[in-house]
């Protein structure tokens, strides 16, 4: 799963992009509010939600996230800052933000945070995607076929997660790759594939459809 860190303080970034990448997300860290409007102009349906401080450089993240909701982007804005004063915290919410949390936070609360909020926008039982034998938990990042537990690595997992959100619908390799990799990331022509061949493997050969010209889907 793929997420916007938008945070100009290059500890505080570098700390949640490595703890986030860990528990399994693709993260993109951008330090300012032009260089994300940029980036989620050019790929608006990447993004499953964007960790947004407000105080940023040449664009502010209360200006950036009334301009997103302005031009109807419904990406999930998960507000995370300082500024703990009741006053901004109504202005981030009424801004559009889907919530708010104030710095010093515990990791995980911030990561059960980001759950609560990518929840809204999947039909889930609590944390857990479900498909015919095959569930995955968000937050203990497992998964499992008839019960039995499967091993599978952080990218199988996103891609896994991935497929689940949309039981059915066909996810194009562009869009997979999208989904799993971040910027700068090495990724070579046959990626998807190896990672499909894996869950096969794992799964069973005819848990995951290829669609010839299209993509792939859950069976």
């Amino acid at each position: 799963m793929r997420i916007l860190l938008v945070e100009d303080d290059a500890m505080i970034g570098k700390t949640l992009a490595q703890a986030l990448t860990q528990d399994g997300y693709a993260v993109d860290h951008v330090v300012d509010g032009v260089a994300a409007r940029a980036a989620l102009d050019v790929a608006p349906d990447v993004y499953a939600l964007v960790l947004l401080d407000l105080g940023l450089p040449r664009k502010s993240g209360l200006e950036l996230l009334r301009e997103l909701r302005a031009a109807g982007n419904r990406v999930r804005v998960l507000i995370v800052t300082a500024r703990d004063a009741v006053a901004d915290r109504v202005a981030g919410l009424d801004a559009g933000a889907d919530d708010y949390l104030t710095k010093p936070f515990s990791l995980d609360e911030l990561a059960a945070r980001m759950r609560a909020l990518l929840r809204r926008d999947i039909a889930r039982e609590g944390n857990v995607l479900r498909h015919r034998e095959l569930t995955l938990d968000t937050a203990t990042r497992e998964v499992t076929q008839s019960g039995r537990p499967v091993d599978v690595s952080a990218r199988e997992f996103a891609l896994l997660a991935a497929l689940l959100e949309r039981p059915g619908a066909a996810l194009s390799k562009a869009q997979l790759e999208e989904r799993i990799y971040r910027w700068g990331d090495e990724v070579e022509s046959n990626a998807v594939e190896v990672h499909i061949h894996n869950l096969r493997k794992k799964l069973g050969s005819e848990t995951i459809r290829t669609l010839r010209g299209v993509g792939y889907a859950l069976a």
